[in-house]
């Protein structure tokens, strides 16, 4: 069936009047389950003193980030898992089930008891949450960006499905706020006994909100008509993965678009708020507000990016904002040190500060599952000055010799070696260490954290909004362009898998990878070579590869 003014086709499932519907319910429902899994990144300080200080250092640092990672590390699985249900039940039925177990697992959290009430359950059961919380997040997304694409009229799925795209920001922005609003309003130590739990327990509300509305909801048009035609796949993930026509279809997806645009978008909005907040040492509540303000700002253009896509092609949209982004995080970080800790420059300048070390005593300290302990003298050195935020120079010193820290020609702090230690006597000789390490970078004029009043704070929140902006370029499309690349009866499954590879591990794992550069070269920019050379990638890769989709009939 086609219009007769334009021949385009036209499905004659749809109705017009409920699109509006449609996008509400599919955007409200994804809003409140990337609320509900950013709840835990914005509140990791606090969940790892009620969950984990009880148990000794090691296995705490371990569970701490097993729970942060386990969102991440579970979603192509749940992407999966659901993906397949979405193409066998429909997108519909699916995306309720993803909702109802994301909700749940957060209001867990809300109730969990701490280590000191229930002992080393606390943590397990944690873990576990986060687990489900992973899975049902990789089986949301799918569902949605399928449900409002296969809705959406033609020339017109980039738009629909941006709106979409602007609910994992939305979901951020709405976790802070309320995050800060409680925090306001019980006050710091409440906050951190029992007042964090709140964002955790109001999530319930939100859910049976969604919930009534997506009930609502009727099944897409497109899994109407192959399921009346007898079209459906009966082995989903085989059809998938199992034959190489779409299997190459699914590593073209993920290597030439989500990879890029994943390290993009946590660059843009996590790893902006980890800079300053871990390496520039600003308080955590002023970064909450700028990058709030910042994110709001931006996310209009999540919008204008989806609907501009549907007249030029996703393809260039989504490259051009990878290059960009790619071309300028340099100059854009150093300007947000000036801005955001201009003491830190200072400091920089005029007290360089060089580690001088055997090369065989320094390892690379990336380790994703926390189970490396980094005790040789020049790893204590680097790690210390890594989470400091401080630039260092590397100078090779010969073999055997114990690692120094030369701050200026002020002073020179010698490292210790912990390999020979027992684990309680390296983390009590750490401790003190770290205590003369950082009095000697005090008296350096580094300061131990940004001064809130010299915080150029319209500067940071210009240049936040830029990295949300590029943000907005590359995310906006991505829904509409993954979805067209696939067959209506493997859709859910064959779009789902490369998102969730793409975000949850090139990105999830991001600040991971970048601290591991950063304390290897002593420089606090290194960590931002893994998101422009894996943008890079998926430029040329997109180019060479990827096939412009916008004017696929989703139903052929």
């Amino acid at each position: 069936m086609t219009d007769s003014a334009t021949g385009a086709p036209v499905d004659e499932y749809v109705v017009g009047k409920n699109d509006k519907l449609v996008i509400l319910a599919s955007s409200v429902g994804t809003v409140i389950e990337w609320y509900d899994f950013y709840l835990y990144g914005s509140l990791a300080a606090i969940i790892t003193v009620q969950f984990f200080s009880g148990v000794n250092e090691t296995t705490g640092y371990i569970f701490a980030l097993m729970a942060f990672a386990a969102g991440f590390a579970v979603r192509p699985f749940g992407a999966i898992v659901f993906g397949r249900l979405g193409d066998l039940w429909g997108r519909k039925n699916t995306f309720l089930v993803t909702m109802l177990l994301m909700g749940l697992s957060t209001f867990v959290v809300g109730l969990l008891p701490p280590y000191a009430a229930i002992g080393i359950a606390a943590p397990i059961i944690l873990v576990l949450m986060r687990l489900i919380q992973g899975l049902a997040l990789g089986g949301e997304y799918g569902g949605a960006a399928t449900y409002v694409a296969e809705h959406a009229p033609h020339g017109k799925r980039g738009f629909y499905t941006s709106f979409i795209q602007i609910t994992a920001t939305a979901g951020l922005v709405l976790s802070l706020v309320v995050i800060l609003g409680v925090r306001v309003a019980v006050g710091e130590d409440a906050f951190a006994e029992w007042g964090w739990r709140i964002p955790f327990l109001v999530s319930i509300l939100l859910l049976a909100v969604s919930l009534w509305i997506r009930l609502k909801l009727s099944e897409s048009p497109s899994f109407k008509r192959m399921k009346a035609e007898g079209k459906g796949s009966k082995t989903p993930l085989k059809d998938s993965f199992g034959k190489w026509p779409n299997l190459k279809l699914v590593l073209i997806a993920l290597l030439g678009l989500t990879a890029g645009q994943a390290v993009i978008w946590y660059t843009g909005q996590f790893y902006a708020l980890f800079f300053l907040e871990r390496v520039m040492k600003v308080d955590a509540t002023l970064v909450y507000v700028m990058l709030t303000i910042a994110l709001v700002a931006a996310s209009p253009f999540f919008i204008f990016w989806g609907w501009l896509s549907d007249k030029v092609g996703r393809k260039p949209v989504i490259l051009a904002g990878c290059l960009i982004a790619a071309l300028t995080y340099f100059p854009l970080f150093n300007a947000l040190t000036q801005a955001a800790n201009p003491r830190l420059a200072a400091a920089a300048a005029s007290a360089p500060v060089v580690v001088y070390a055997d090369p065989a005593d320094c390892n690379v300290q990336f380790d994703p599952i926390g189970k490396t302990v980094f005790n040789q003298s020049c790893d204590v050195a680097k790690s210390h000055l890594a989470k400091a935020g401080v630039t260092y120079t590397n100078i090779e010193a010969p073999a055997g010799t114990v690692a120094e820290v030369r701050i200026g020609d002020q002073a020179v702090v010698q490292s210790f070696r912990g390999d020979a230690m027992t684990t309680a006597d390296f983390a009590a000789q750490k401790k003190t260490w770290d205590k003369d390490m950082s009095a000697a970078l005090t008296a350096a004029g580094y300061p131990a954290k940004a001064d809130s009043a010299l915080v150029n704070k319209p500067m940071v929140v210009l240049i936040l909004f830029i990295l949300g902006f590029y943000v907005t370029m590359v995310y906006g499309p991505i829904a509409a362009a993954l979805v067209e690349m696939f067959p209506t009866n493997i859709r859910y499954t064959s779009m789902s898998l490369p998102y969730h590879i793409g975000n949850g591990w090139f990105g999830g794992f991001l600040p991971t990878t970048a601290f591991a550069i950063v304390a290897a070269t002593g420089n606090i920019y290194s960590g931002l070579w893994y998101p422009i050379i894996v943008a890079l990638a998926t430029v040329v890769l997109g180019v060479l590869l990827v096939k412009e989709g916008k004017d696929v009939d989703l139903n052929a």
